[in-house]
């Protein structure tokens, strides 16, 4: 491990802890104070804590994702299913193979067929709120991560009677980016690689048969003509999969206390108002912290030399509060001037599915409090160990519902 306690200031964070989990943000904080960029000594790696740092890492040319093959982990037999589709993920690589299929995804993801589900969306969303049982029940568990796993599902092609099992693989995969990894989440995530695949690669060739008018078809179309082969049409639908519905639950589940919380709450869910109300919330509580780059050529950071095989952080979440650009952003506010914010990354890595998570997020919100007016939630909500991932493992709500709006 390079020693970097020349260069800048060492913190330590159990990243696990409770009382960090629960709220990280009196810890980033401290490290904007100390500095645009921090050795964190429990990851053994700097981080960049400010909104321009942050910006510049993750947009730096010499600075990626993909790890450099002499730097790779050898090949471990017991995750051969997993290893499998990260080689080929959007998430994992760089240019040309990355440029090449973004490109690709982007067209399947066009404006038009967003704005297409728009109205499924709705409707799906007032199905989950009709299903409300009677009583105390976990809203992330009934609303929040249905309405993000079945909206992904139907734009992507899949049928929404698969969603749960779907859920479940993506949430043991997307386990392996935590800092809770540990062997018992490796075995968990090799066989939910391995069944999530086999699952795909039926659809997949259902698709080749009976092509429909929605993304894995795209794709598939995209691999007949020689433009993606095999092995990353299939990373990539399980990619957009699991990534399409982790950050829109988090999201959705965090901005329930928020909204529940600010006086302005009808006006900042109005249709005028609710594009900047899912910004707000987006800063505010982001769904994803911390994401790494590699380096690849040296290269100076604020200050900080870099060198080839070094990594560095960006905490997307303590950007999103950088007291420079919001001297105000540790107070929520729907209605402020909005600034760019990170919490859906920046640069060539930047979430594909952004403008869908946002659609989502801004018909999802106003319905569930147009339907239920007087939610209630009736015991803190728990903040679940999943950093780099921030959001709740289980909100215990009540609610009477209202019946949905006449059409």
């Amino acid at each position: 491990m390079r020693d970097f306690s020349s260069f800048v200031p060492v913190v330590e964070q159990d990243p696990t802890d409770p009382a960090f989990v629960e709220n990280p943000y009196p810890f980033y904080r401290h490290l904007r104070a100390q500095g645009d960029v921090v050795f964190w000594k429990d990851y053994g790696f700097p981080v960049a804590t400010t909104l321009e740092t942050v910006r510049q890492v993750m947009k730096h040319p010499h600075l990626g994702r993909a790890v450099p093959k002499a730097l790779r982990p050898t090949a471990r037999p017991e995750l051969a299913a997993f290893d499998k589709l990260e080689q080929h993920s959007l998430l994992e690589i760089e240019p040309p193979d990355h440029t090449r299929i973004r490109k690709l995804a982007m067209q399947a993801f066009a404006g038009p067929k967003i704005a297409g589900i728009a109205i499924p969306i709705s409707q799906l969303a007032d199905q989950l709120i009709d299903a409300l049982p009677e009583g105390p029940f976990d809203l992330i568990e009934a609303y929040a991560k249905p309405l993000a796993a079945r909206s992904i599902t139907a734009f992507l092609g899949v049928s929404q009677d698969h969603a749960a099992r779907l859920q479940t693989w993506s949430n043991a995969m997307v386990a392996m980016y935590q800092a809770r990894r540990n062997a018992d989440v490796e075995r968990q995530a090799e066989a939910a690689a391995g069944e999530f695949a086999d699952f795909m690669r039926g659809i997949i060739a259902e698709r080749r048969k009976v092509p429909q008018n929605d993304f894995i078809s795209q794709l598939v179309a995209f691999q007949r003509s020689g433009d993606l082969s095999e092995e990353e049409l299939l990373s990539t639908a399980i990619l957009l999969l699991n990534a399409g519905h982790e950050a829109t639950a988090h999201t959705l589940g965090n901005a329930v206390p928020l909204l529940l919380d600010f006086t302005g709450r009808v006006e900042a869910l109005a249709p005028g108002s609710i594009a900047g109300t899912v910004e707000e919330c987006l800063r505010f509580r982001p769904p994803l912290h911390l994401f790494t780059r590699q380096v690849y050529q040296p290269v100076t950071v604020a200050g900080v030399p870099l060198q080839p095989g070094n990594t560095i952080g960006c905490l997307l979440a303590s950007a999103c509060r950088d007291d420079a650009v919001w001297p105000d952003g540790e107070k929520f506010d729907p209605f402020r001037i909005q600034h760019r914010h990170t919490a859906f990354g920046v640069g060539l890595h930047s979430c594909l599915g952004a403008a869908l998570a946002r659609l989502e997020l801004q018909i999802g919100l106003p319905v569930l409090f147009a339907r239920c007016p007087d939610l209630t939630i009736v015991e803190p909500p728990r903040v679940a160990n999943l950093y780099h991932f921030h959001g709740y493992e289980a909100m215990q709500v009540t609610v009477r519902q209202a019946p949905p709006p006449s059409t």
